[in-house]
């Protein structure tokens, strides 16, 4: 058991969430649980309603990489520093002007809130190193509850079965093609790529993403399913590599998205000056 998840057993997950989640998001788990939150966001984008707005604005055809490192940025100022610190409540209060501006149903944003409990618990028994305990899910309940709750979001499950049950209802009602999905799918897709290839490389790897989403995802997306062989060799390969993560050596320090360099902000950035703004603002 590394000195992380050793902190974590002693915790309590109704008080002390905010701890737990920053000691598994910065510690523990701190790469998969950063993968599986770009993936838990990538699959909103296969509910129109979501995919369109986002389409409508045109942020994401103009300024890709920009609205991908804002919404990380904010979702990372408030776990690495707080939901109460000064810092963790600018950001707080900047994503609620940013939602404010449009009409977005309570369900959109609680099926957003739901994917950022359930995708990450998933993605760890796929491919983590070990699953999450009861005591760590809880307090990511507890942690996603407390975080929605400031954001105006009602009718939050209480438990992870209900958010699972919540999550798994709603991709059933509401994952459906659209060309906003495969406009915004797309273009997440490949600036996921682009973080580690060059760009000539980006379109010869798309099935790789590909492999890693479900069939009804893929399906309200618009993408090819992959070859079977490449889903299976990309699935081994992780948990491979999870397999040699048992016997790693635990990090020795918080790996902290917010301290970053990005070629979005070379010169740093402001909270009060991310996401969008209105002409004139």
């Amino acid at each position: 058991m590394s000195r992380w998840a050793e902190e974590i057993s002693t915790l309590d997950a109704a008080t002390d969430y905010e701890r737990i989640y920053f000691l598994l998001s910065a510690c523990e788990f701190s790469w998969d649980i950063e993968k599986a939150l770009e993936f838990a966001l990538f699959r909103t984008y296969a509910v129109p309603s979501i995919s369109g707005l986002l389409s409508w604005t045109g942020e994401f055809r103009t300024r890709t990489r920009k609205r991908y490192d804002d919404t990380e940025l904010l979702l990372s100022e408030i776990s690495e520093n707080g939901q109460e610190s000064d810092r963790g409540q600018a950001a707080i209060q900047r994503m609620n002007e940013l939602h404010g501006r449009y009409r977005i149903s309570n369900n959109d944003m609680l099926y957003v809130l739901s994917t950022f409990v359930v995708e990450p618990v998933h993605w760890l028994e796929r491919f983590g190193k070990r699953a999450l305990s009861t005591l760590e899910i809880d307090a990511c309940v507890h942690y996603y509850r407390a975080l929605g709750m400031k954001m105006g979001i009602t009718n939050i499950p209480t438990d992870f079965t209900a958010f699972e049950g919540f999550h798994r209802n709603y991709e059933a009602e509401h994952f459906r093609f659209a060309p906003s999905n495969a406009e915004i799918g797309g273009l997440t897709r490949d600036l996921l790529l682009s973080m580690y290839l060059p760009s000539r490389l980006v379109p010869l790897c798309r099935p790789a993403v590909h492999a890693l989403c479900d069939p009804p995802l893929r399906e309200a997306m618009g993408f090819a399913a992959p070859p079977r062989w490449l889903e299976k060799t990309l699935v081994a390969g992780l948990k491979a590599r999870a397999r040699m993560l048992r016997f790693w050596p635990a990090r020795r320090h918080p790996r902290l998205i917010t301290r970053r360099g990005r070629p979005t902000y070379p010169a740093g950035y402001r909270i009060s000056e991310l996401g969008t703004f209105r002409t004139g603002e």
